[in-house]
């Protein structure tokens, strides 16, 4: 669960961010330069809000009120970088290992390389280099290693954009899935309109640092808050 309130001043605007997503993917878009990767940046603990509140699963991250700035280490949040920041000198099963987090684990997701290399069927490339491999297979890496931080949030910038249609429509229904499985809320970055449309159950678009809601809360939302109230 995210509940994100907070600005943030930039050069040439000020950044609103009001969100709140207990489940399911809400899809950030506009044009480049709105607002929406420092959005991420901000969620993920990159950069510092000017002001607000950032809770993740009910655990205060950021309070500019309190005084509160957890590190990003300590954010049990999956980052999926538009490049994949991929380490070009380790193997595919060394970049997903990368992601294990360096504490032990207070999640009930116990995983190893192995469940997440054999989840998003990648298995037969642990030992290639990044180098070695194509644009779709280095996102499956990518997700991977951010999946290997057992996040209780993941956050997607433009992850699909530098793909071929055949492959990024492939990727589109295994976020789907994974989102599925997983059971937290995704945030997915992207120019594409078509592709906020398919993936989001949310869809807000961020125009110069301010939010104008697409699309509202998926129902499945909806019935799982009234079936915890």
């Amino acid at each position: 669960m995210l509940e994100a309130h907070f600005k943030k001043k930039l050069p040439s605007f000020e950044l609103e961010a009001d969100v709140s997503i207990s489940n399911g993917i809400l899809a950030l878009v506009g044009h480049s330069g709105a607002g929406k990767t420092t959005f991420l940046q901000c969620v993920a603990g990159l950069q510092t809000p000017s002001w607000g509140e950032i809770n993740i699963s009910n655990k205060t991250v950021f309070s500019s009120e309190l005084g509160t700035n957890v590190p990003i280490r300590k954010r049990r949040i999956g980052y999926l970088f538009q490049d994949y920041a991929l380490f070009p000198h380790m193997t595919v099963e060394k970049n997903v290992l990368y992601g294990k987090p360096k504490e032990e684990s207070v999640s009930e997701k116990v995983l190893t390389a192995g469940d997440v290399l054999e989840m998003l069927k990648i298995t037969h490339l642990r030992n290639r280099y990044p180098d070695q491999i194509s644009g779709g297979e280095k996102q499956r890496v990518a997700l991977a290693r951010a999946l290997m931080t057992e996040p209780e949030l993941l956050l997607l910038d433009e992850p699909l954009s530098a793909l071929d249609q055949n492959t990024r429509s492939i990727l589109q229904q295994e976020l789907l899935r994974l989102q599925a499985q997983w059971k937290i809320p995704f945030i997915l970055v992207t120019h594409d309109r078509q592709e906020a449309e398919m993936l989001g159950d949310q869809i807000i678009k961020i125009d110069q640092g301010k939010q104008e809601i697409i699309k509202g809360r998926s129902k499945r939302e909806i019935i799982g808050e009234l079936n915890r109230a």
